[in-house]
């Protein structure tokens, strides 16, 4: 049986990872500089609203990792993305230990773009809170009469600014994502911008249509793109991991209410349905729940088995 809350498993991570030092640690991943690559390791951490709880989710940087790279490999004809190699056996000799095997990743070195490129084919969410304010989604005007969890007419793309640990992301227009760019980027504001919109949305779509023949539905996700040497835009970070993306079950979809999730909504849930009352922790019946339901979204899209 999976053990929800292993407090002692961060603190031995940690120790050993004293002889190879990540170059940035971010809320839920830490990389380590590989000289002309990097390797990026998911933890099991797990952060909600911005905020890294005090659990340790046993498993769970092994399903984003092995996610993200069964997303990598399907989407390669669209565009690069920086995944080397998923397995340790190809990284350096430090590597090659159990806290290791299954969540890491040698990845290109990459000139990462300040932006989040968030794309939302169903109306949930902050989403949903801003239309019953005023009939739009980040500034995008959106038809009358939706309701919560409806599927959209047309994916849309509401991209933000990408906040430093203890921040919130800005949502932004497009416009304002094109001057986003143009600050770093003189002259290329408005051509990276549409291919980062066009790179998003062709992305969603081929995915959110072969989740569908698996039974579940993407709400909707974010990407991160970075340029190469030669300043080409891949595909960087993670890729449609249940930290990134809102899946739900297809069976039984209905909209005008909220929706059952294979992802941390459920943890999401549950501490804003006891806010002031959890100092940011997760009971460890919530917290196996959590990874239990990370599993099984897995397993759905891809047809594999993660072992215990």
């Amino acid at each position: 049986m999976l053990i929800g809350i292993k407090k002692l498993n961060c603190e031995v991570y940690r120790m050993s990872a004293n002889e190879m030092k990540p170059i940035k640690e971010g809320k839920v991943r830490e990389i380590y500089d590989n000289g002309d690559s990097l390797i990026m390791v998911a933890t099991d951490r797990i952060s909600c609203f911005d905020v890294i709880l005090k659990n340790i989710i046993h498993k769970k940087g092994t399903v984003l990792t092995q996610m993200s790279k069964f997303w990598f490999d399907m989407t390669s004809d669209i565009l690069p993305n920086h995944m080397i190699s998923a397995d340790v056996k190809d990284m350096p000799e430090f590597f090659r230990q159990p806290q290791f095997d299954g969540n890491s990743m040698m990845c290109k070195k990459l000139r990462m773009l300040p932006i989040e490129c968030i794309v939302r084919g169903y109306i949930t969410g902050s989403g949903w809170t801003s239309y019953q304010k005023n009939g739009t989604v980040c500034g995008i005007t959106l038809p009358e009469g939706l309701k919560e969890s409806d599927k959209l007419p047309e994916p849309i793309y509401t991209p933000s600014t990408k906040a430093e640990i203890g921040d919130h992301d800005e949502n932004i227009s497009f416009e304002q994502s094109v001057e986003h760019l143009e600050k770093e980027f003189p002259g290329k504001g408005a051509e990276y911008a549409a291919k980062l919109r066009d790179y998003t949305i062709a992305l969603y779509k081929k995915c959110a249509d072969y989740a569908l023949t698996k039974g579940i539905i993407i709400a909707d996700t974010k990407f991160e793109f970075g340029l190469d040497e030669e300043g080409n835009i891949v595909l960087g970070d993670e890729m449609l991991t249940p930290d990134s993306s809102r899946f739900w079950p297809a069976d039984g979809y209905e909209s005008g209410h909220g929706q059952p999730s294979f992802d941390k909504q459920f943890a999401r849930d549950w501490l804003k349905d006891n806010e002031g009352n959890h100092d940011w922790e997760l009971p460890e019946d919530i917290a196996q729940k959590t990874i239990d339901i990370y599993l099984e979204g897995y397993e759905m899209l891809t047809g594999k088995k993660l072992e215990a």
